[in-house]
């Protein structure tokens, strides 16, 4: 490519089958709106029900939008996902494995065994699968995106949340692992890792004035983020900007681990 061949139209996602797993609610709202502005059609997965919200927003963009109920942790429910999306509208381009949950933070002596197992294959086996299911396509397509969702305990040890530090360092490692074996198809596999968001699930500790105030020093940005901040990550990750980017995992912290 000459350089003179570049223009903004690369970050254009127009004509592009998205799916997004927990993709109306929390940060995957985000996701799935970021996706539907810059012209991709959206389909969000999630074990909840949708309340519409996600679906009003991503049609104002002029894209389609549709939603499956399903428990990404059982047998084919990732595999009836992605099967979907292609008969839906023809392909699946982008996959962005958003869905994760966080339980009980605990000392190592207390969490428990089914604790471990529930966030274990929320959070790591369903985004494998996901992947796994999508990338079939992608092969035949000779082309494709998947997005997975990491977090600053990619990185750090995750004192009283051994199983959501060892997820999170259990998605860097797949990311790079699918990079390895998926470039040569040109597939991109790579990774967002949010710093502290302000989400439902930071509710209790931004209302903490004590737990806020340490986190907010240790931020150089000095601010929760927001949804809108990890929008134009998941554009460019999604996009044919991205296309000689492989194997990364892209923090949006507003320079937490700098610090």
């Amino acid at each position: 490519m000459n350089l003179t061949d570049f223009d903004m139209s690369y970050f254009s996602l127009k004509g592009k089958n998205a799916i997004v797993t927990g993709g109306n609610s929390g940060l995957g709202q985000a996701f799935s709106v970021a996706l539907a502005k810059a012209g991709a059609n959206v389909l969000a997965v999630s074990i909840s029900g949708d309340n519409g919200d996600v679906k009003q927003e991503v049609e104002k963009c002029g894209v389609e939008y549709h939603y499956i109920q399903a428990d990404l942790t059982k047998d084919g429910q990732c595999k009836r996902a992605v099967d979907a999306c292609v008969k839906q509208w023809g392909s699946v381009d982008i996959v962005i494995n958003s869905a994760g949950i966080s339980i009980n933070v605990e000392d190592v002596t207390k969490f428990t065994r089914l604790e471990w197992d529930k966030m274990v294959s929320v959070n790591l086996t369903a985004a494998y699968e996901m992947a796994h299911e999508a990338c079939k396509h992608m092969i035949k397509q000779g082309s494709g995106k998947i997005i997975n969702i990491a977090s600053l305990f990619s990185f750090l040890g995750g004192k009283w949340s051994p199983a959501y530090a060892a997820t999170k360092h259990g998605i860097a490692g797949l990311t790079k692992a699918m990079c390895d074996e998926l470039g040569e198809f040109n597939i991109q596999v790579n990774a967002i890792a949010p710093g502290y968001f302000a989400t439902k699930l930071t509710e209790k500790t931004r209302s903490d004035a004590k737990q806020n105030e340490k986190i907010l020093s240790h931020i150089p940005a000095n601010r929760w983020g927001e949804g809108s901040d990890l929008m134009g990550a998941c554009v460019f990750l999604a996009s044919n900007a991205s296309n000689y980017v492989n194997g990364h995992i892209l923090t949006v912290d507003g320079g937490y681990l700098m610090r």
